[in-house]
Protein backbone atom coordinates (compact mmCIF):
# COMPACT_ATOMS: atom_id res chain seq x y z
CA UNK A 1 0.00 0.00 0.00
CA UNK A 2 2.54 2.64 1.11
CA UNK A 3 6.30 2.99 0.88
CA UNK A 4 7.89 3.52 4.28
CA UNK A 5 11.26 5.26 4.04
CA UNK A 6 13.71 5.31 6.96
CA UNK A 7 16.56 7.73 6.35
CA UNK A 8 19.65 6.57 8.24
CA UNK A 9 17.87 4.66 11.03
CA UNK A 10 20.02 4.09 14.11
CA UNK A 11 18.20 1.69 16.43
CA UNK A 12 17.72 -1.88 15.21
CA UNK A 13 14.71 -2.56 17.43
CA UNK A 14 12.81 0.35 15.90
CA UNK A 15 13.56 -0.84 12.38
CA UNK A 16 12.50 -4.37 13.36
CA UNK A 17 9.21 -3.08 14.77
CA UNK A 18 8.64 -1.02 11.62
CA UNK A 19 9.34 -4.08 9.47
CA UNK A 20 6.64 -5.91 11.43
CA UNK A 21 4.19 -3.06 10.76
CA UNK A 22 5.11 -3.21 7.06
CA UNK A 23 4.47 -6.97 7.01
CA UNK A 24 1.06 -6.54 8.67
CA UNK A 25 0.00 -3.77 6.28
CA UNK A 26 1.62 -4.70 2.98
CA UNK A 27 3.90 -1.66 2.96
CA UNK A 28 7.32 -1.73 1.30
CA UNK A 29 10.24 -0.74 3.54
CA UNK A 30 13.00 1.46 2.09
CA UNK A 31 16.19 1.80 4.15
CA UNK A 32 18.47 4.71 3.24
CA UNK A 33 22.12 4.27 4.20
CA UNK A 34 24.14 4.63 6.24
CA UNK A 35 22.37 2.40 8.74
CA UNK A 36 23.31 2.58 12.41
CA UNK A 37 23.39 -1.22 12.66
CA UNK A 38 24.09 -4.36 10.68
CA UNK A 39 21.13 -5.90 8.86
CA UNK A 40 22.04 -9.20 10.52
CA UNK A 41 21.73 -7.60 13.99
CA UNK A 42 20.00 -9.98 16.40
CA UNK A 43 17.94 -7.14 17.92
CA UNK A 44 16.66 -6.17 14.48
CA UNK A 45 15.67 -9.77 13.71
CA UNK A 46 14.14 -10.31 17.15
CA UNK A 47 12.02 -7.15 16.96
CA UNK A 48 10.70 -8.23 13.55
CA UNK A 49 10.18 -11.77 14.89
CA UNK A 50 9.23 -14.16 12.14
CA UNK A 51 7.78 -11.45 9.89
CA UNK A 52 10.89 -10.75 7.82
CA UNK A 53 9.83 -13.18 5.10
CA UNK A 54 6.74 -11.03 4.52
CA UNK A 55 8.57 -7.70 4.18
CA UNK A 56 9.74 -6.22 0.90
CA UNK A 57 12.90 -4.31 1.89
CA UNK A 58 14.84 -2.09 -0.52
CA UNK A 59 18.20 -0.52 0.33
CA UNK A 60 19.39 2.83 -1.02
CA UNK A 61 22.82 4.46 -0.85
CA UNK A 62 21.24 7.89 -0.26
CA UNK A 63 17.88 9.63 -0.45
CA UNK A 64 18.63 11.24 -3.81
CA UNK A 65 19.02 7.78 -5.36
CA UNK A 66 15.57 6.77 -4.11
CA UNK A 67 14.02 10.03 -5.28
CA UNK A 68 15.55 9.64 -8.77
CA UNK A 69 14.12 6.12 -8.99
CA UNK A 70 10.58 7.47 -8.38
CA UNK A 71 10.40 10.88 -10.11
CA UNK A 72 6.59 10.84 -10.03
CA UNK A 73 6.44 9.66 -6.41
CA UNK A 74 4.53 11.60 -3.81
CA UNK A 75 6.67 12.02 -0.68
CA UNK A 76 5.56 13.09 2.80
CA UNK A 77 8.27 14.07 5.27
CA UNK A 78 7.41 13.47 8.93
CA UNK A 79 9.12 15.99 11.18
CA UNK A 80 8.53 17.92 14.39
CA UNK A 81 9.49 21.06 12.44
CA UNK A 82 6.44 21.01 10.15
CA UNK A 83 3.42 23.24 10.53
CA UNK A 84 0.95 20.96 8.73
CA UNK A 85 -0.67 18.09 10.61
CA UNK A 86 -0.34 14.60 9.15
CA UNK A 87 -4.15 14.19 9.20
CA UNK A 88 -4.54 17.16 6.85
CA UNK A 89 -3.03 15.20 3.97
CA UNK A 90 -4.72 12.77 1.61
CA UNK A 91 -2.58 9.63 1.32
CA UNK A 92 -2.83 7.38 -1.73
CA UNK A 93 -1.60 3.94 -2.63
CA UNK A 94 2.09 4.10 -3.48
CA UNK A 95 2.87 7.28 -1.53
CA UNK A 96 6.20 7.53 0.30
CA UNK A 97 6.10 8.24 4.05
CA UNK A 98 9.59 9.44 5.00
CA UNK A 99 11.08 9.36 8.50
CA UNK A 100 14.47 10.39 9.84
CA UNK A 101 16.99 9.18 12.38
CA UNK A 102 15.89 8.64 15.95
CA UNK A 103 18.33 11.22 17.36
CA UNK A 104 18.20 13.97 14.74
CA UNK A 105 15.21 13.42 12.48
CA UNK A 106 15.40 14.23 8.78
CA UNK A 107 18.19 16.42 7.42
CA UNK A 108 17.12 20.06 7.37
CA UNK A 109 18.21 20.39 3.74
CA UNK A 110 15.65 17.73 2.80
CA UNK A 111 12.89 19.56 4.67
CA UNK A 112 13.79 22.91 3.10
CA UNK A 113 13.67 21.41 -0.38
CA UNK A 114 10.17 19.91 0.23
CA UNK A 115 8.34 22.45 2.44
CA UNK A 116 4.81 21.66 1.24
CA UNK A 117 5.27 17.95 1.91
CA UNK A 118 6.39 18.23 5.54
CA UNK A 119 3.92 17.04 8.18
CA UNK A 120 3.95 16.58 11.92
CA UNK A 121 2.25 14.40 14.49
CA UNK A 122 0.96 16.74 17.23
CA UNK A 123 2.27 16.30 20.78
CA UNK A 124 1.89 18.07 24.09
CA UNK A 125 4.53 20.47 25.32
CA UNK A 126 8.09 20.71 24.15
CA UNK A 127 8.92 17.02 23.94
CA UNK A 128 11.52 16.19 21.29
CA UNK A 129 9.59 13.50 19.43
CA UNK A 130 7.64 10.26 19.53
CA UNK A 131 9.31 6.88 19.13
CA UNK A 132 10.10 6.24 15.46
CA UNK A 133 8.23 2.94 15.20
CA UNK A 134 5.17 4.50 16.85
CA UNK A 135 5.28 7.42 14.42
CA UNK A 136 5.42 5.08 11.44
CA UNK A 137 2.46 3.08 12.77
CA UNK A 138 0.42 6.26 13.31
CA UNK A 139 1.12 7.45 9.76
CA UNK A 140 0.47 4.09 8.09
CA UNK A 141 -2.83 3.57 9.86
CA UNK A 142 -3.97 7.10 9.06
CA UNK A 143 -3.41 6.33 5.38
CA UNK A 144 -5.09 2.94 5.67
CA UNK A 145 -8.05 4.51 7.45
CA UNK A 146 -8.44 7.07 4.69
CA UNK A 147 -8.74 4.20 2.22
CA UNK A 148 -11.33 2.43 4.39
CA UNK A 149 -8.72 -0.25 5.21
CA UNK A 150 -9.07 -1.62 1.68
CA UNK A 151 -7.93 -5.22 1.47
CA UNK A 152 -7.35 -5.49 5.23
CA UNK A 153 -8.88 -8.07 7.54
CA UNK A 154 -11.30 -6.02 9.67
CA UNK A 155 -12.97 -8.78 11.61
CA UNK A 156 -11.71 -10.93 14.46
CA UNK A 157 -12.91 -14.39 15.39
CA UNK A 158 -13.64 -14.49 19.12
CA UNK A 159 -16.34 -17.15 19.13
CA UNK A 160 -17.47 -16.77 22.74
CA UNK A 161 -18.75 -13.23 22.16
CA UNK A 162 -22.09 -12.73 20.48
CA UNK A 163 -21.67 -9.51 18.55
CA UNK A 164 -25.25 -9.35 17.37
CA UNK A 165 -26.78 -9.02 20.81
Amino acid sequence: MFNIVLVQPEIPQNTGNIARTCAATGCRLHLVKPLGFEVSDRYLKRAGLDYWQYVDVVYWENFEELERAFPEGKFYFFTTKARACYTDMKYCDGDFLVFGRETKGLPESLLISHPRSCVRIPMLGELRSLNLSNSVAIAVYEGLGQSGFAGMNRRGELHELKWDE
